[in-house]
C-alpha cells in the first residue's frame, strides 16, 4: 500500500473543520486507511489499493469531509470545454495505445504545491498504474505547447531531445541507460519495436512515455499557471479513471478544468474529461441482509451522503473520480464505513461446529513440501487472465470462458490451465539469475455439467528455465512427486502446440489423464521473449487427492 506524507495544514484547510487530535485520529483510522502517523505538519497514512482517488490532499480532504458530516453529498465540478485537440495516431505500439488530456487552467503553485502534484503523479503511478506498467502521468505548462498535439510512435533511435534535469540531448534508447527514470522504467518498453512520444504542432517532442518529460517544454515551475495534463497506457478504463482523479485533485487546488477533444486510433472522438456521476441500483434488502442491520431508506442516504454519494429512490450516483465502485457489494461496504465498524454488535452463531483442514488442503500442502524440497519457489497468480496469455502467447485455439462486462481487460478470462500464469512470471522475471524454477497450486475452471457451467478443479504446475532445462529433468520432478506418494503412472507421448514434438507426454494412472508435461516450444517461447529453454508439467491435484486416498 503506498503511503502518503499529507500536508496537515492543507487537509484541514480543504475539510474545513478543525478536528482535535484524537478525534482527527479515531476518524481518519474509520474512514478506511491506515494512519502511520499524525505531527503538527503532516498526517502520514497508507491508502489502500482501491482508493487512489484518496491519494492527494485534495482528494483526502475531499473523502474526510463528507465522512464527518461538512461537505456532504455528491461533490459536483465544472468542466470548460476547449475547441483543442489531442490526436492518438495509428503508428503508436500496439503495447502502448491509449492517452488522454486535459488542461487546467489558473492553479496558483508554490513550491508546496509543486511537492503535492509530484506525489500524487508518483502514488498514482505505483498504486493505480502499477509502477507505470499500465500508464503514466505528464504535465507541462501550456504556453510552452501548441495545439493539436499529437501522441505518436517512433523509432527510438530517431527520438532526440533533452529529458528532465538532463544536462544533454539524448535519444529514446540512450534515455533507458543514462537517464535515472529510464534506468527505474526502461524494463517496460525496452523489448518494443517504437516508443510513443508527445509532439505538439511545431513537431517539438514534449515526452516519453511512460519515462520521461523534456526539460525544455515539460517542467513546471513556481510560475506556471495553465497546464496540459496527459494520461497514456495499454488499459483504457485505467487510463480514464488515473485523468479524472489528477483533475479532480487540480480543481479543488483552485484550477479550472479545460476538456479537450481526445481523437484516437480510429479516429473516434471524445470530450474528455467527462466528470458526469455513474448510477448504480441498490437494494436496500440486500444491504441490510449483508449487514445484518434493519436500516431505513432515509438511514441509508444519510450514510451514503456521508461517503460522497447522492442517493434517491434506489439509485446511487457515484462520483467520477471513484475507480474502486465496480458492483452493488462496494456500495455495502461503504455504508458499513460510514455505519461505523465500532457501532455493530458482536454476535455468536447459533451453531455449534468443529473446524478442521480439508483433506484436499492438507494433500496440497503436502505436494508444496516435497517442491520446496527440491528448492522450486511457489507463486500464486491471479484466477482471472486474458486470451492473449492463455491462448495468443501459448499457441493454443482453446475456448476459453470470459467474464461478463468485465472492467478490465487484462483479467477477463478465467484461466484453464496454471502454465501459461508461470509463463508470465518468467517473463516478468528475466532481469533475475537463472535457472528459475517455480511452481503453483491453484484452481483452474473449465466449461461442465454444473450449475454455473463452470467446472472448477485444483491443479499443479511446474515450470523449470535454465540453460540446462529438458525433458528429463521435468520428468525427474515428477517421479519425485509419484514416488513420494507412492502412485505409479505411465506417460504417453503427444503433439501438443505448447511443446517441442517428440518431447511431451500426458501423465496417466491407471489409464486415466491425469496432466502433461513437455519442454516448451521455441515459438512460445519467444511470444514470450524468454531466451532460456523451460520445461513443464501439469497436474490434476484433486485426483491425485483422490488416488492417495485410495491407496490407503
Amino acid at each position: 500500500m503506498p503511503t502518503v506524507n499529507l500536508n496537515r495544514h492543507e487537509v484541514e484547510k480543504l475539510v474545513g473543520k478543525k478536528l482535535e487530535l484524537e478525534a482527527l485520529k479515531d476518524r481518519i483510522s474509520m474512514l478506511g486507511t491506515d494512519l502511520d502517523d499524525i505531527t503538527d505538519d503532516e498526517i502520514i497514512v497508507e491508502i489502500f489499493p482501491n482508493r487512489p482517488d484518496m491519494l492527494s490532499e485534495q482528494g483526502f480532504a475531499r473523502a474526510l469531509s463528507s465522512f464527518i458530516g461538512v461537505k456532504t453529498g455528491l461533490k459536483e465540478f465544472k468542466i470548460v470545454k476547449s475547441k483543442n485537440k489531442v490526436i492518438a495516431e495509428k503508428s503508436l505500439p500496439k503495447e502502448w495505445p491509449y492517452c488522454f488530456a486535459c488542461i487546467v487552467k489558473n492553479l496558483k503553485f508554490d513550491s508546496e504545491k509543486i511537492i503535492q502534484v509530484v506525489q500524487i503523479q508518483e502514488k498514482l503511478g505505483v498504486s493505480l498504474l502499477r509502477n507505470r506498467k499500465k500508464g503514466g502521468i505528464g504535465l507541462y505548462p501550456l504556453e510552452k505547447i501548441k495545439f493539436p498535439v499529437r501522441f505518436v510512435g517512433m523509432n527510438p533511435d530517431e527520438i532526440r531531445f533533452r529529458p528532465l534535469e538532463y544536462p544533454d540531448e539524448i535519444t529514446g534508447r540512450e534515455i533507458l541507460s543514462k537517464h535515472p527514470k529510464g534506468k527505474t522504467y526502461g524494463k517496460i518498453c525496452e523489448s518494443w519495436s517504437k516508443f510513443p512520444v508527445f509532439m505538439d504542432s511545431n513537431n517539438v517532442i514534449m515526452s516519453m512515455p511512460p519515462i520521461i518529460n523534456s526539460h525544455d517544454v515539460g517542467k513546471i515551475d513556481e510560475t506556471t499557471k495553465d497546464v496540459f495534463v496527459e494520461i497514456t497506457g495499454n488499459d483504457l478504463e485505467t487510463v480514464k479513471k488515473a485523468l479524472i482523479i489528477m483533475a479532480t485533485a487540480l480543481s479543488d487546488m483552485g484550477g479550472t478544468v479545460y476538456s479537450l477533444e481526445n481523437i484516437d486510433q480510429k479516429n473516434d472522438s471524445l470530450q474528455f474529461p467527462d466528470l458526469m456521476p455513474e448510477k448504480m441500483k441498490l437494494n436496500l434488502d440486500y444491504a441490510n441482509k449483508m449487514l445484518g442491520l434493519d436500516l431505513k431508506e432515509n438511514e441509508i442516504k444519510t450514510l451514503l451522503e456521508r461517503m460522497g454519494y447522492n442517493y434517491s429512490k434506489g439509485t446511487v450516483e457515484i462520483p467520477a473520480y471513484r475507480a474502486d465502485i465496480l458492483h452493488e457489494i462496494d456500495l455495502i461496504e461503504d455504508i458499513a464505513i460510514a455505519y461505523g465498524y465500532e457501532n455493530f454488535k458482536e454476535e455468536i452463531p447459533d451453531v455449534s461446529t468443529i473446524g478442521e483442514e480439508s483433506q484436499i488442503t492438507k494433500f496440497k500442502r503436502k505436494v508444496a513440501e516435497i517442491l520446496i524440497g527440491l528448492e522450486l519457489i511457489e507463486c500464486s497468480s491471479f484466477h482471472l487472465s486474458n486470451q492473449i496469455t492463455l491462448n495468443e502467447k501459448m499457441n493454443s485455439k482453446n475456448k476459453l470462458i470470459t467474464v461478463e462486462s468485465a472492467v478490465n481487460t487484462d483479467y477477463d478470462t478465467l484461466r484453464n490451465s496454471l502454465i501459461p500464469n508461470l509463463m508470465e512470471i518468467l517473463s516478468r522475471n528475466k532481469r533475475y539469475e537463472y535457472p528459475q524454477n517455480i511452481f503453483e497450486i491453484g484452481t483452474v475452471f473449465e466449461e461442465g455439467d454444473t450449475e454455473t457451467g463452470i467446472k472448477e478443479s485444483e491443479s499443479l504446475s511446474v515450470l523449470k528455465c535454465g540453460k540446462e532445462v529438458n525433458f528429463t529433468g521435468i520428468k525427474q520432478v515428477l517421479d519425485v512427486i509419484m514416488n513420494s506418494l507412492e502412485i505409479e503412472y505411465e506417460i504417453e507421448e503427444i503433439s501438443h502446440p505448447w511443446f517441442i514434438a517428440g518431447r511431451s507426454g500426458e501423465i496417466l494412472v491407471n489409464k486415466k489423464r491425469i496432466g502433461v508435461l513437455g519442454e516448451i516450444n521455441p515459438e512460445v517461447l519467444t511470444n514470450w521473449r524468454l531466451e532460456m529453454p523451460a520445461s513443464v508439467l501439469e497436474l490434476n491435484i484433486g485426483s491425485l487427492s483422490f488416488l492417495e486416498k485410495d491407496k490407503i
